[in-house]
């Protein structure tokens, strides 16, 4: 059991710095402002499980899916960056919003505005479980395949339970999220959504470049 506590944590040690929940907060907060309670908590349920899906799809299977489609670790963070940076740009410069006018509002029903889906882009892929992430968790499935100290159950257990204590942590924290919206208003919601598309421009480009010079590296010919 010991062994299991150990793995865990070091599973955590690695993967939690990487996933860095508390970006994901700040890029929720830039999202969701407009977002009634119950809407907030159904997209970070969502969001959750989908970082859950997506580590544990990369865990088992994410070097045959790379393989199969020949996509390097370069090509995934340089296709990450991509979609971080025109999330960012998209936030930075946001579009003014016009009113719609259809037949419902001209018949005196109520228009609803459909809510956007931010739970899997861009919170949970490529925020949470991003390139860096991923790539963590390709290569640490490798290392596991070609021998580990720790028993052969634990090896079989502790992914699972690292994937799911970091959905955890991400749900926590981004349901969290409804005490800072009150706290701020809808101006710092507004400010904070400035601020979070100029880092994740700045994100998505650093992406690219860390991409670019891993090509450079592994192929100092070219």
């Amino acid at each position: 059991m010991l062994d299991l506590f150990k793995a865990v944590g070091l599973g955590l040690v690695i993967i939690l710095p990487l996933a860095n929940p508390l970006t994901t907060v700040a890029l929720f907060l830039g999202l969701a402002g407009d977002m009634s309670l119950a809407e907030r908590r159904q997209q970070a349920r969502a969001a959750s499980l989908n970082v859950f899906i997506i580590m544990m799809v990369a865990w088992y299977a994410g070097q045959v899916v790379m393989n199969t489609f020949g996509i390097s670790i370069p090509g995934l963070r340089i296709a990450g960056g991509l979609i971080v940076a025109f999330i960012g740009f998209r936030m930075l410069f946001p579009q003014p919003a016009k009113p719609a006018v259809d037949e419902d509002v001209a018949e005196g029903k109520e228009n609803k505005k459909a809510t956007p889906n931010i739970a899997f882009v861009p919170l949970a892929m490529p925020s949470t479980a991003g390139p860096g992430t991923i790539a963590m968790i390709i290569s640490s499935a490798a290392t596991v395949k070609t021998g580990v100290t720790f028993p052969e159950w634990v090896v079989w257990l502790a992914p699972p339970l690292v994937c799911a204590l970091v959905a955890l942590i991400l749900w926590g924290c981004l349901n969290s999220s409804g005490a800072v919206m009150r706290l701020v208003g809808k101006g710092g919601i507004e400010a904070i959504s400035r601020l979070m598309g100029f880092l994740l421009v700045c994100m998505g480009v650093q992406f690219i470049i860390n991409g670019i010079l891993e090509i450079i590296s592994h192929y100092p010919q070219i």
